[in-house]
């Protein structure tokens, strides 16, 4: 499938916490650096007709309002913890804009907590102004959201399967400690990859710096972004310094440029 070219705006690069974490008063935590700061993870994706996010965490409202979003198609979701689906209520503002529901797009074991977690916005009988939600079951089978083109992609958050997502030549994977290979011919060779990377120290469920790095340079993409960061894993100016070529960390408000299935810019919105 062709892909449009599309820009990606990387509106949260923080781990479930949040940096700053509250009532932490380490290096990372009281960091001057705005790159240090990051809000839960998610990221916009424009293609010229076609505007979806992926995840709406608990910092969703705001982050829409810090890029002035306007218009948002549908929401893709990776998988059911808080930290990734507790901003939904408030794309009911998109319903009163657009008069329309809101296209979700998650997995059946995704759903299932959204309908719990938002049983009002379910309901037969709803009260006035509630979320309108189309729900749409997804797999790892490919589909079209507009103009652009889906490829799910499940990975493992320990025990629970996550979906990650590549749109054309970009690809991203988050809340991941395991990428069976027989999936990475899906990720491979692509132009941009997003990937979790919580901290150096082990972890029960997320990739550190090092595993990340490591699955990075087997999967073979153009450039690797780290997302996903704990104030544990250091202020973004030394481990910047430390990663290879071909590698950076992500922070809120980068956003890359991929036209069509080649080409790639940076820059970053205040």
């Amino acid at each position: 499938m062709n892909c449009p070219p599309i820009k990606v705006t990387f509106l949260g690069t923080g781990t479930s916490s949040g940096v700053p974490m509250i009532g932490c008063s380490c290096e990372v935590c009281t960091s001057t650096d705005k790159r240090d700061n990051r809000l839960r993870s998610s990221v916009l994706i424009e293609s010229p007709t076609t505007t979806l996010i992926i995840d709406t965490g608990p910092d969703f409202r705001y982050q829409m309002l810090r890029i002035n979003n306007r218009k948002l198609d549908a929401v893709l979701f990776t998988h059911p913890h808080k930290d990734h689906v507790a901003g939904l209520d408030d794309i009911r503002a998109y319903n009163f804009f657009t008069q329309q529901p809101m296209h979700i797009y998650a997995n059946e074991m995704t759903q299932e907590v959204l309908i719990r977690e938002f049983p009002y916005a379910f309901a037969d009988k709803k009260y006035p102004g509630v979320p309108e939600i189309e729900l749409n079951t997804i797999s790892v089978e490919p589909f079209m959201i507009g103009d652009l083109p889906i490829q799910p992609i499940e990975v493992w958050h320990l025990k629970m399967p996550v979906l990650g997502f590549r749109i054309g030549n970009f690809t991203y994977i988050t809340d991941a400690n395991r990428i069976e290979e027989e999936v990475w011919p899906l990720i491979s060779n692509g132009e941009v990859l997003v990937l979790n990377a919580l901290r150096k120290e082990k972890h029960i469920s997320h990739f550190t710096l090092s595993e990340a790095i490591e699955m990075g340079e087997k999967l073979n993409n153009t450039q690797t972004y780290f997302t996903h960061i704990s104030h544990q894993l250091g202020t973004h100016e030394k481990i910047s310094k430390e990663l290879p070529e071909g590698m950076k960390l992500a922070y809120d408000g980068l956003q890359l440029e991929l036209n069509g299935f080649s080409g790639m810019s940076g820059n970053s919105i205040e």
